[in-house]
């Protein structure tokens, strides 16, 4: 298992490279752990080479609310936030598939940002990156109607049968499950998605 995911390695200076790859280590964890819950201080770093990870935030008197997926190739800015300000995440973590990767110590990636310059602008790269997802996000659960972002979203996946819940579809648009099955019934209606067990058929 190797850092091959992050094609900006290969410009990190020699003594930042040596001593990332002496303070990192190998990680697997399965489907639906929890890595940190919102509150949690981080003390380390995933650097994720295999699979994804939900990072979603949760109230008393709303639903779940999925902020981002983290994939191959990418760090979690939450997770980053709560490393370097030593302050509690404003969201929780959980593997959508069983992962590999690597983590590295609060410490240890102090020090590699002491050393690097370049792993300092990928860091900035990933909070603008993050910062306009998450503005989109705002914009849509404030401006668009329900039935818009569900289509949307469904357009936005690679395949055309999704394996997801009404219960999970609604957790990532942050809505209820009633009113997320009722709008996809009423899509049904119009020949927008076909409806089966566990699963939504975009036509």
């Amino acid at each position: 298992m190797k850092l091959t995911s992050y094609p900006f390695l290969d410009k990190l200076e020699p003594e930042a490279l040596s001593f990332l790859e002496q303070h990192i280590t190998p990680v697997s964890i399965p489907k639906g752990t929890l890595l940190f819950y919102q509150g949690d201080v981080c003390e380390n770093i995933l650097w994720l080479i295999h699979g994804e990870v939900r990072l979603y935030t949760q109230s008393d008197t709303i639903e779940d609310i999925t902020l981002y997926n983290l994939k191959a190739g990418e760090q979690c800015i939450v997770n980053t936030a709560s490393l370097f300000s030593n302050t509690p995440a404003i969201a929780s973590a959980e593997t959508l598939t069983g992962i590999e990767g690597f983590v590295i110590s609060s410490q240890s990636v102090k020090k590699l940002t002491q050393l690097s310059d370049v792993y300092q602008s990928y860091l900035f790269s990933l909070y603008q990156l993050r910062f306009e997802e998450l503005a989109g996000l705002i914009n849509d659960i404030k401006f668009k109607r329900l039935d818009t972002r569900i289509i949307e979203w469904l357009n936005k996946q690679p395949q055309n049968i999704i394996e997801i819940t009404h219960e999970q579809l609604a957790t990532e648009l942050g809505s209820a499950r009633v009113v997320v099955s009722r709008l996809l019934k009423e899509l049904e209606q119009k020949g927008i998605v076909t409806l089966h067990r566990g699963k939504i058929e975009r036509l």
